[in-house]
């Protein structure tokens, strides 16, 4: 897939990314470098293969989902500087 400059341009303006006009062709011939290396890549089959998280084969700890304590939140907010009923109170960030 090639990419030309509008294409770029287009995309950058998207991304809120603020490219010169003196490096559109050039981003414009990288990124397409990368978007026909990815289709190479499509064309491998790994239909036998199992999808895998690490190269590292591990096993997780598991532990027994068991509740050990409840009805503490009084204790957990009362570290907090400020605090209503069991919640923590934090300023307004939204405006």
């Amino acid at each position: 897939m090639a990419l030309d400059r509008d294409a770029v341009a287009k995309v950058a303006k998207l991304c809120r990314l603020e490219i010169e006009e003196e490096e559109l062709a050039p981003m414009a011939e990288e990124l397409s470098h990368i978007l026909s290396w990815i289709e190479q890549l499509q064309e491998v089959d790994v239909s036998s293969h199992m999808p895998m998280s690490s190269v590292v084969e591990m096993e997780l700890k598991k532990r027994a989902d068991v509740v050990t304590e409840n009805n503490r939140a009084g204790d957990i907010v009362g570290n907090a500087p400020e605090s209503l009923k069991e919640y923590f109170v934090v300023p307004k960030v939204v405006e």
